[in-house]
């Protein structure tokens, strides 16, 4: 008889469960009356898995039978936990020598968001964050961005390059006309301070696209 999922965990540790037993685990005991299995169960067929789940607002989560507003809390806890464990690993080491590690940040970062931001991780010569700020807010569909303000903030960190990214919440994540003009905007404008842009992300519920990978930069 296979053992139960705490005792799995104890014996053999998180990686010997499956999704679904991770996602239950994480929400007992949110749900009174739905079993954390099912409501786990439940969040996976709905969004089509994990990652989904966490890039989903936690009102949204919250809707779902079983979870409720405890549930998404402690499942928002677990994604923000997440976050700033790579955030910690792209201070520490290359950034360009980990894409994967800048993805799952700002998947983490913005996925969840509602309404449109724009991002900026600063980068030393070594490609390590010296720090990753919101510089820009908006709304679902658009935000306001000022190359002066990117400028600026680069130069106060004494930036050598930097990582630019922000969030499609409503569509996926492909690049607009607008969205192209800025990143060269951007590029123009930090080049007259021997500033590169390395990449601009842009960031969908469960998806990212990479504007360096497409060739766009």
């Amino acid at each position: 008889m296979p053992l139960p999922a705490r005792e799995r965990l104890a014996t053999r540790g998180a990686a010997a469960l499956s999704e679904a037993e991770l996602l239950a685990l994480a929400l007992r005991p949110a749900g009174a009356r739905t079993p954390p299995e099912a409501a786990a169960s439940a969040l996976l067929k709905r969004y089509g898995g994990l990652a989904r789940v966490l890039d989903t607002r936690v009102e949204e989560v919250a809707s779902v039978p079983g979870v409720g507003a405890r549930g998404a809390a402690q499942l928002a806890v677990a994604r923000e936990l997440a976050r700033r464990a790579i955030e910690e690993q792209m201070r520490q080491r290359d950034s360009l020598e980990s894409p994967a590690a800048v993805r799952d940040y700002l998947r983490l970062a913005l996925g969840p968001l509602g309404h449109e931001v724009f991002w900026v991780a600063f980068l030393d010569a070594r490609n390590r964050v010296l720090a990753a700020e919101e510089l820009f807010r908006g709304t679902l569909t658009q935000t306001s961005v000022y190359p002066r303000e990117v400028v600026k903030r680069a130069l106060a960190h004494n930036a050598a390059s930097v990582i630019l990214a922000h969030n499609h919440p409503s569509g996926v994540p492909e690049p607009s006309f607008q969205d192209q003009a800025l990143t060269r905007a951007l590029t123009e404008a930090l080049a007259l301070v021997d500033i590169r842009v390395v990449d601009h992300f842009i960031v969908a519920p469960g998806a990212s696209l990479s504007f360096a990978e497409r060739g766009l930069l």
